[in-house]
């Protein structure tokens, strides 16, 4: 196998898919799928992860969060049949 320097995507197929990986691991092919394919934020791990809820709390009135608290409370005390 070549290497083309840019593979689109990963070989649906399970026998090429297989060979590829083996010829990543005994370094015959650079692995430039898994580089290229991902968001340059992305490579870090949870770009922004854990930012999401207080940003959003933080946009919210008081009568926003008022109204999504009555909706979960509901949704906690709903009986169940």
């Amino acid at each position: 196998m070549a290497d083309t320097g840019y593979m689109a995507k990963r070989p649906r197929d399970l026998n090429q898919l297989a060979k590829l990986v083996v010829d990543i691991a005994s370094g015959e092919v650079e692995d430039t799928v898994s580089q290229k394919m991902k968001a340059p934020g992305a490579v870090r791990g949870r770009s922004g992860g854990l930012k999401g809820g207080k940003s959003r709390a933080a946009t919210l009135t008081a009568e926003q969060r008022q109204d999504i608290a009555h909706v979960a409370a509901a949704a906690r005390w709903k009986k169940r049949d």
